[in-house]
């Protein structure tokens, strides 16, 4: 099942189904497959400010 996380800072929000293709991240990429340099693309906090968003 994909997940989506939560930027606590902005709220973006990364949907694995569908990547982010304009950083290069491509549709279906795991959460954990990103990069641990990786940063919001909206307000540029790093990966550890993302919360997992619970799926109902």
């Amino acid at each position: 099942m994909m997940k989506k996380w939560r930027c606590t800072v902005c709220n973006f929000i990364y949907d694995e189904a569908l990547g982010f293709p304009d950083e290069g991240i491509d549709p279906g990429t795991s959460w954990e497959s990103i990069s641990e340099d990786w940063c919001c693309p909206e307000c540029g906090v790093s990966k550890v400010e993302f919360e997992m968003i619970p799926v109902n």
